[in-house]
């Protein structure tokens, strides 16, 4: 494929985008531009937006997407203070001092809610999202390894590796791509969908870098045993003397089980855990895109990954991969926790957890259905067909929820369990009793027109769903 090209073909670069004659009649103006190269001539800032608008319409419902983590409601308050800071580069801490303010304030908030043994001594720092907050942690995890073994690294005999699940999300394989460590995953088995502690012990050597725990996997929203696997972990010390550190993605599940499940113990109250990432924009309740990366302490990141720049005549500390990019987000992460305080958070997450659980119950009474997952965990929910159904799959149910505006992803689960095809419903913010309700009228629906099928009707799975567990 040309990369000129980027698959279309020549008719369809020369196709061009039709322009309704009541913005344009009265200017004079063209009633078409071009679509895939840029027009000869501007167009008034009216016409443009409508041409993009109308465009746009054909998207689906946000507020139904019911694949996605993502947050998709906030408050006008947070959309006007977004709109206040868009136009501020978070990475000119001297040019917007309080911003950069509000950032520290937000590390030093989730090092206490994460139980840093000194939250003054955490570090951190904001990120686009979890992908970028993953890269960070790992290369944390294998730059302190590298010290480690600077006597024989980098060498053939020495080559990093990283155990994790085989659940996890897909930004772990492109950390492991890009750095160049190889991947070590536990296999499912069974009905347990993530990794299991004794086996991810069993595959640590001397040259692992780490231990990646999930708390909130997205193929089927469970915890993983994180205090279980750092006990693995110690248990191999004892044995052979190998240190391994854990970092938990908590990129969901780490702005719930604070507040939800506040006796678990998965964070900085375990010693081997040595970092932690989450999405803002996920159970953080933030527009995407942020993240956040935090660190135990300064040993924990090493002070060669941190560059101090002189930018715009100020000295500035930094250690994120992106540059440039709106603190906007920032803002809006810090109105969000101070707008709803751990009440707030623990009230809002709650109504998802108990959406998923009675949208679970609901669905598990059609008869249809063998639940995964009911939202005991994270607020999301994973089903598949019962075995005596035969007529239809998982992907028909997603096909023809479709109809109704729902999106409901179905897709496999990941290696050793391919044979596994679910359904996955994602309840957050904005996501309400009435229309989970709404949700289940319409599969009640579906359900009789669905058993009257002669097989299941998509036969190109990989073609019905393009789902990437964001």
């Amino acid at each position: 494929m040309s990369p000129l090209s980027h698959g279309r073909s020549r008719q369809e670069a020369e196709r061009t985008l039709a322009v309704d004659p009541l913005h344009t009649v009265a200017a004079g103006l063209t009633l078409a531009t071009p679509e895939h190269r840029l027009p000869e001539a501007p167009l008034d800032p009216e016409t443009a937006y409508r041409l993009v608008h109308d465009e746009l319409m054909l998207d689906g419902n946000a507020r139904l997407n019911l694949a996605t983590f993502v947050t998709t409601w906030m408050e006008p308050q947070a959309d006007a203070l977004m709109g206040e800071c868009r136009d501020k580069n978070i990475v000119d801490k001297d040019e917007y001092p309080r911003t950069a303010e509000l950032e520290r304030r937000c590390v030093a908030m989730l090092a206490d809610l994460w139980h840093a043994p000194d939250p003054r001594a955490a570090v951190g720092c904001s990120t686009t999202g979890s992908s970028e907050a993953c890269m960070l942690c790992g290369m944390a995890l294998k730059r302190r390894w590298t010290r480690s073994n600077a006597d024989r690294y980098p060498s053939r005999e020495a080559r990093p590796n990283l155990v994790m699940g085989g659940n996890v999300q897909v930004c772990w394989e492109k950390f492991c791509t890009y750095w160049e460590v190889e991947p070590r995953k536990v296999p499912l088995e069974g009905e347990r969908f993530h990794i299991d502690p004794a086996a991810a012990a069993a595959l640590c050597d001397e040259n692992t870098i780490g231990v990646v725990g999930i708390l909130g996997s997205t193929f089927d929203g469970s915890y993983e045993p994180i205090a279980e696997l750092c006990a693995a972990l110690d248990a191999l010390r004892e044995r052979t003397g190998l240190d391994v550190p854990v970092h938990v993605d908590g990129a969901s599940g780490a702005m719930v089980a604070p507040f939800l499940d506040p006796d678990l113990t998965w964070d900085f109250r375990l010693p081997r855990v040595a970092s932690i990432n989450t999405s803002g924009h996920k159970y953080g309740l933030v527009y995407p895109g942020v993240g956040w990366a935090l660190w135990r302490d300064e040993e924990a990141l090493p002070e060669e990954l941190v560059f101090r720049v002189n930018y715009l005549g100020g000295d500035m500390p930094t250690f994120a991969l992106n540059f440039s990019r709106p603190g906007a987000q920032v803002a809006a992460q810090y109105y969000t926790f101070l707008r709803l305080g751990r009440e707030g958070f623990r009230q809002v997450q709650q109504a998802a957890r108990d959406v998923a659980r009675e949208l679970a119950g609901n669905i598990a009474s059609i008869g249809d259905f063998r639940l995964l997952t009911r939202g005991d965990e994270l607020p999301v929910l994973t089903f598949t067909t019962a075995p005596h159904v035969r007529a239809y799959d998982v992907f028909d149910v997603s096909r023809r929820l479709r109809e109704f505006g729902w999106l409901v992803p179905a897709y496999t689960l990941p290696p050793d369990r391919q044979d596994l095809a679910v359904c996955r419903v994602v309840c957050r913010g904005g996501f309400s009793a009435d229309l989970a309700a709404r949700l289940v009228d319409d599969l009640r629906r579906l359900v009789p027109e669905l058993r009257r099928q002669p097989r299941p009707m998509v036969d190109d799975r990989k073609t019905e769903t393009t789902f990437h567990h964001a």
